[in-house]
């Protein structure tokens, strides 16, 4: 089955535009959902839309129907309609049901929940064999249930983001065609992954240590200052999607050092399903680098999310050091007037949790040796645990 030929992201100079849609439910707060949507908007842009407005609904829970309400349904398509917009994007999954139902009452736009854009933006970026093979699977494997009016879908649409997914030539409704195309795919990764298991496998005994965290908190730009090798990054959400795997030397102790693919809030679980062969560097991985952007002011939030998903994929079980980044650019001053009052507040919290702490800025390079003097210790006491016969190197 070849791909299809549709590209996500539009050829014309022009980028596509959006409007974005959120629901306060529940405990939730307006402010909270505003942020929520601030990283939609990020989204959005990654995938070269521009946001022309945001809706925000409050529901006691979504409507079954059209999730936000007939109201509010009425009110989105009245504005796209005056303002030419090509497509709409929910902050949330919407069900095939809900899906059909805002198709037939705002025709004529995409609609796209927040899935569907990450496992796009995802397509858009994987590079290698076994990316494409993982967002592929990802991607039937989210059509499935969707299928009858995912395939209508894109065959009103003319291309763009929302896309680049996977299909026939000829769009093919037949449930059991996807079933043998999801099959085939899981067959693939598991030929690759067993490649990469021998690669992993090869690489002797050495301490390893994973860097984790949110999307975009600087891990690529941490990869290269640790490791003084050029690693691809950029300020967008899922920069990188491939593990990078680097020799790190501190004082006379070597050991290997992994950046690792970035989670986000509400990651669609095709993705993470997919994605656990590229995770078991994670998994395999001795000491974790848990990268925070204490910039952020949902930082705390953005822990909680990356903890949990750790612990979905089985590594929540290890050491790890939460490594506060973009110290730069703290500017909000919760714990005190100064950034020294701040930090100090940050570490008393993470520390009285039983959590190790570092600060860093990877731009200025503030914290830096502090950061790597730490790595050191904590990979030397378990070299020492793995080869206590080789103490009397350090």
């Amino acid at each position: 089955m070849a791909m299809l030929e549709k590209k996500l992201f539009s050829t014309a100079e022009e980028p596509e535009t959006c409007v974005l849609v959120g629901l306060i439910t529940g405990r939730a707060t307006r402010a909270a959902v505003e942020e929520y949507l601030d990283e939609l908007a990020f989204l959005a842009s990654t995938a070269h839309a521009t946001t022309k407005k945001v809706f925000i609904q409050g529901l006691d829970k979504p409507d079954v129907r059209t999730f936000v309400g007939s109201g509010k349904a009425h009110e989105i398509k009245e504005y796209v309609e005056e303002h030419d917009i090509d497509m709409i994007i929910f902050d949330d999954e919407l069900t095939a049901t809900q899906l059909r139902n805002l198709e037939k009452e705002i025709p004529e736009r995409k609609i796209l929940d927040r899935p569907n854009l990450i496992l796009d933006i995802f397509a858009q970026r994987a590079r290698t064999a076994h990316a494409k093979t993982q967002v592929e699977l990802a991607q039937y494997q989210y059509m499935l249930p969707r299928l009858t009016n995912m395939w209508t879908h894109l065959q009103k649409q003319k291309g763009g983001i929302g896309m680049k997914g996977p299909g026939e030539k000829e769009i093919e409704t037949d449930r059991r065609i996807i079933r043998d195309r999801i099959a085939h795919l899981k067959k693939d990764l598991a030929s690759i992954d067993k490649q990469m298991a021998t690669q992993r496998g090869n690489r002797g005994a050495m301490v390893r240590v994973a860097l984790v965290g949110y999307t975009n908190v600087g891990k690529s730009t941490m990869m290269t200052l640790l490791s003084k090798s050029e690693v691809f990054a950029e300020n967008k959400l899922f920069a990188t999607l491939d593990t990078t795997v680097r020799k790190v030397v501190l004082q006379n102790l070597p050991f290997l050092l992994t950046d690792t693919v970035g989670f986000i809030r509400k990651l669609p679980h095709q993705l993470i399903e997919s994605f656990k062969s590229t995770l078991d560097e994670t998994r395999e991985s001795d000491l974790l680098l848990h990268v925070v952007d204490v910039s952020h002011p949902l930082f705390e939030d953005q822990i909680s999310i990356v903890e949990s998903t750790l612990a979905e994929i089985g590594s929540d079980d290890k050491p790890v050091v939460l490594v506060f980044n973009k110290l730069d650019l703290l500017v909000e001053e919760p714990f005190g007037p100064t950034k020294e009052d701040q930090m100090n507040g940050i570490r008393a919290r993470f520390e009285a949790a039983g959590h190790q702490v570092a600060f860093l800025s990877a731009i200025d390079k503030t914290g830096v040796d502090e950061l790597r003097a730490q790595i050191y210790e904590l990979v030397k006491e378990i070299h020492v645990r793995r080869y206590p016969y080789h103490q009397f190197l350090y």
